[in-house]
């Protein structure tokens, strides 16, 4: 990035600092707080439970952060980053990575009041990631994205999950209400053998449907001039009630779009794409989530050992 001068990094694996190192040319810090007193900002890419002690002392320094989702592992460590934020006026953007993606920026401009949302994550086994339940590692870029897409409150929240390959949740879906009557229903896996990375949105005036892996979509919308009697006559063509247009936005790598946006926003050139305060919304549906999946788990233990008596 031309707009930056990249100072190094911190890397507490003695091994993995060395080859980024040698392989990248690149100044490896000693401890967090040298590397705090070179910079402006910083990226944090540590795993989840960390994400609170680093992105602390990287704020009580005033310095900006950009923090991976999630933006912490409770709710009460997100809004104490979040006031230090307010306090030493720095500037915080979470790693919502699927905001920047192809489909979802070509998808936006039509996206008018959802009824009903589907997405499905599903992902090959990883260590990464691993130390937390699908819903903070993966699904949550999902709930952010339907935060995102229906713009309101989630009301109710049913939700099934279980572990398989860690003691952590594997699997899960999640059926989300909002106060606007939405639905959505969300679904991720960690132990797939295919990778799937889809949304189906649907709403008043068509039907979307995205594939964020290939960052492609199509919006099928019902044709402005549209004889409702002529559907009830009988056996009739989609194409003469329905425009099939193919949702393109520019090309551009998600990530590297996600970092542009935050060096604009630092520079004053731009909003705060992902702020803190979403990356705490989408946290705290994802937190309601495990804690109904952990809710309804042992009456399901129940149900199934009766059943198999």
């Amino acid at each position: 990035m031309e707009s930056i001068a990249f100072a190094g990094f911190v890397e507490n694996r003695g091994e993995r600092a060395s080859q980024v190192e040698s392989e990248l040319g690149v100044k490896r810090y000693e401890s967090e707080a040298a590397l705090l007193a070179d910079v402006d900002a910083v990226t944090i890419v540590v795993p989840t439970p960390a994400h609170y002690d680093v992105a602390k002392a990287a704020l009580e320094a005033r310095r900006h952060v950009f923090i991976e989702k999630p933006i912490t592992a409770t709710l009460e460590q997100a809004d104490e980053l979040l006031e230090i934020a307010r306090k030493n006026g720095a500037l915080v953007q979470i790693g919502h990575v699927e905001r920047f993606n192809r489909a979802v920026r070509a998808a936006l401009p039509y996206v008018s009041r959802p009824r009903f949302i589907e997405s499905e994550r599903l992902a090959l086994f990883s260590l990464r990631g691993a130390d937390v339940a699908v819903v903070l590692d993966l699904m949550i870029h999902d709930i952010d994205l339907v935060l995102t897409l229906v713009g309101d409150t989630a009301e109710e929240i049913s939700a099934v999950g279980v572990p398989v390959l860690t003691p952590m949740l594997d699997i899960a879906n999640a059926r989300v209400t909002f106060s606007s009557g939405a639905v959505a229903n969300i679904t991720s896996s960690r132990i797939s053998r295919d990778r799937v990375r889809k949304i189906r949105i649907f709403q008043e005036s068509g039907y979307m449907s995205l594939d964020l892996a290939a960052g492609s979509g199509n919006f099928f919308r019902l044709k402005e001039k549209l004889d409702p009697s002529r559907a009830l006559a009988g056996q009739v063509n989609i194409t003469d009630f329905v425009d099939h247009i193919p949702l393109t936005a520019p090309e551009g790598e998600p990530l590297r779009l996600e970092f542009d946006s935050f060096v604009a926003a630092i520079n004053g050139e731009g909003p705060v794409v992902v702020t803190g305060e979403d990356g705490r919304r989408a946290l705290a549906v994802a937190l309601r989530i495990v804690a109904e999946i952990e809710r309804t788990r042992p009456a399901l233990t129940g149900v199934a050992a009766a059943s198999s008596a």
